[in-house]
């Protein structure tokens, strides 16, 4: 068994760097570096945190656990190479830009003893959890929908071509992930889907998902970058005489037949607890100390990969039912493989 973590760095600068920092923060870790694309970034980054800039290059600078948060397409060899290092790994989501990636993902998690988890927050959410639990101690479901709507984000390079993808590959990963927590133990074997583009680039903003269970179950995925007000994020979980509803955003809430269901309670301000981020890193140290696979892990990360690209192969085939495991290219973007390139 391995020494609990007490360090953690962060590989990547943005705005979710943020996020994983305050969760650190709140659970006693010490942040002994930041590193960015550029120096100027790094430094106030690093400035904001009180500690110090760091190249890539020096990570992981002793640090028990890095963040790894740069751009979805350095996301595989960014996260091996601090495996190789031996520290160990949290990856934000989307996972990686190509099946290809993917695999070697798979594999270096196996050789490192699964000390890499896949940062699927919402996993860890409160409100998911309790919708989780109340949901699978129901009867079968016939029907999920898991939606995902906000505005264009005015940051960040996520309508570059070199990103891999829009608003499916990016949110999306979010609302697939959810709808196939709350299937479980129904697995997914084929996908549809339908992406409406947007002016000024190659990026899918607005995707409808049909994810197709072996049990016959069908779940309708929404996400969009088309919303044009505060986001709504949110799920319905409906069987034969009860139906569960449950909101991330605006706020967290859940109902049971449209009475309301009390939530966890959080303490820690508006998002860092209610949307998973403590309970994530939280979870990943015990993993971490105790040897065990994360519930997030690069597995999961995995089959959400399979859904994501055979989704915009169906895309681009109008709307045809792509089968799961994913059986197109491997060394294509979602992008790529929506335009045909």
């Amino acid at each position: 068994m391995a020494g609990t973590p007490k360090t953690i760095a962060l590989y990547g600068a943005g705005m979710i760097s943020v996020a994983h920092a305050g969760a650190a923060g709140l659970l006693g870790l010490d942040i002994i570096g930041v590193a960015s694309r550029t120096a100027e970034r790094a430094a106030a980054r690093a400035a904001d945190l009180r500690t110090k800039a760091m190249t890539y290059d020096e990570l992981p600078g002793g640090a028990d656990i890095v963040v790894v948060s740069t751009p979805p397409q350095c996301h595989a060899s960014d996260a091996i190479s601090l495996l190789d290092a031996g520290t160990a790994v949290l990856l934000e989501k989307p996972l990686c830009t190509t099946m290809e990636q993917a695999d070697e993902l798979m594999a270096a998690a196996a050789a490192h003893r699964q000390r890499i988890m896949y940062a699927e927050n919402l996993g860890y959410a409160p409100v998911v959890q309790a919708m989780l639990i109340m949901c699978h101690r129901l009867e079968a479901p016939t029907h999920i929908e898991v939606r995902a709507i906000q505005p264009l984000p005015t940051w960040g390079n996520f309508t570059s071509d070199e990103w891999g993808g829009g608003a499916l590959f990016d949110l999306g990963a979010h609302p697939l992930a959810v709808a196939v927590m709350l299937a479980a133990p129904a697995k997914v074997i084929g996908v549809s889907a339908n992406l409406e583009g947007g002016d000024g680039h190659n990026t899918d903003e607005q995707a409808d998902v049909i994810l197709h269970f072996d049990t016959g179950l069908t779940a309708h995925v929404v996400s969009s970058w088309k919303g044009t007000g505060e986001s709504v994020w949110d799920a319905q979980y409906s069987t034969a005489n009860d139906v569960i509803r449950m909101e991330i955003f605006p706020a967290p809430k859940l109902e049971h037949n449209g009475e309301p269901i009390d939530v966890p309670a959080v303490t820690t301000g508006p998002y860092l607890e209610p949307l998973g981020y403590v309970g994530q890193l939280s979870a990943f140290v015990d993993d971490i100390a105790s040897g065990t696979e994360p519930l997030m892990s690069v597995a999961f990360g995995h089959h959400i990969m399979h859904i994501t690209l055979a989704a915009y192969r169906s895309a681009s085939r109008d709307a045809a039912l792509e089968p799961i495991p994913y059986a197109g290219p491997r060394d294509k973007t979602p992008l790529e493989l929506w335009h045909g390139l």
